[in-house]
This record gives C-alpha cells, sequence and structure tokens, in this order.
C-alpha cells in the first residue's frame, strides 16, 4: 500500500480518507419472501470525510463521517438495498477505534476494539447489553431477527484497496435458529482529499 505521509492525526483511520467504489461485494443473507438464505452480488460507493476534533471532557478523538451504499447488480440506476450512515473515530490516548453506526432499517451499533497507529486490519466489534460497544434495534427485530452480535474488519491491500467483512448475527424468529448475516466487498480510491496529509 502507498506510503501515507505528512501528520497522522487521525491514527490507523487515515487510509480510508477519499471516495471509493466496489463491483465484488457479496451479501449473504435470509429473504422472508422466499424462506431462503441466498447470496446477492452488489456495487457500492464508500465516502469517508474528516470530522473536527471531538472532546468529551479529557477526551479528544479524531475521526471521520461516513456513508456506505449499495445496490444489487443490474439494480444500480434504482433506489440501493443497503444505506448506512455513521462515524469512524480514533482515541489515540486509549488506544481505541470506534465505528458509531446507524442502518435505516432501525439499527443502531457503537463497536469499537484496541488499535494502533499504522494498523493494517482494524476490528469492530459489538455485543447487545454491553455498556460501551453494543447494540440497539427496533421492536420488531427485536422479536423477528434479533441481533446477537456484530463483528466488521476493514483491511487495507498492498495495492491499495480497502476491503471489510462484516457479520451480524441473528436468531430468526422464521426458523428458530441463529445465522449469520454476512457481507465483504473490496473497494477502490477514485477520489482522494484531505485537509492535513498527502497520502503518494
Amino acid at each position: 500500500m502507498s506510503a501515507v505521509l505528512g501528520p497522522q492525526k487521525l491514527g490507523p483511520l487515515t487510509p480510508l480518507v477519499g471516495e471509493w467504489e466496489g463491483d465484488v461485494g457479496i451479501d449473504l443473507s435470509y429473504h422472508n419472501k422466499d424462506d431462503d438464505t441466498t447470496e446477492t452480488g452488489y456495487f457500492e460507493r464508500a465516502v469517508f470525510s474528516p470530522i473536527p476534533t471531538q472532546e468529551n471532557g479529557q477526551q479528544s478523538m479524531e475521526g471521520l463521517n461516513y456513508k456506505m451504499t449499495a445496490w444489487r447488480h443490474g439494480e444500480e440506476a434504482m433506489d440501493p438495498f443497503h444505506d448506512e450512515v455513521g462515524y469512524l473515530l480514533w482515541d489515540k490516548a486509549n488506544g481505541q477505534i470506534m465505528r458509531s453506526v446507524v442502518f435505516g432499517r432501525g439499527i443502531a451499533i457503537l463497536a469499537g476494539s484496541d488499535a494502533s497507529l499504522g494498523d493494517r486490519e482494524l476490528r469492530f466489534d459489538a455485543t447487545p447489553g454491553e455498556p460501551s460497544y453494543g447494540i440497539l434495534q427496533n421492536k420488531y427485530l427485536l422479536e423477528r431477527a434479533e441481533l446477537k452480535g456484530f463483528e466488521s474488519v476493514f483491511s487495507f491491500g498492498d495495492d491499495g484497496t480497502f476491503s471489510y467483512t462484516s457479520d451480524l448475527i441473528l436468531r430468526l424468529a422464521a426458523t428458530g435458529a441463529e445465522m449469520h448475516h454476512t457481507d465483504r466487498n473490496t473497494l477502490h480510491r477514485v477520489k482522494r482529499f484531505h485537509p492535513s496529509v498527502e497520502i503518494a
């Protein structure tokens, strides 16, 4: 991966800054209409933009706001099937990264883990009921597709790509069993921007 030059106040989040696109997304999920678990291919756009320093008393964090939108293959001119907005935060003093994300389906997650400057892989984990890194969901989902866990990994490739995996663990009322709703994609940067660093 290209070297990151200049100040890196965003820590391990620095390589994400910019706009990205990826066309090799795979979504594995349960489809109520078909009563079946199937894979769906998708195209995705993601934008990561720096935000002002965030302060909570003595805590100081740098970060990005972001938006990720996905369309099923062949439906790129139609409504997206997935849309999320959120923040990625870097708490340097405590060695923590955080992903604060809201999904349009009535789900809010604050996930995080330990991280260091220069990490090539970033983990974001959350569990319902946890006081710090937890999950909230609307009443319908709680009854029909309860979220039992969330795990996500961002990876930076030597070729300048950004890849991720995401795993939502659900307990489905329709089947009475738990399943893993997973997503993965590899994206290429299509636009670079940053007010304080240069990316070679």
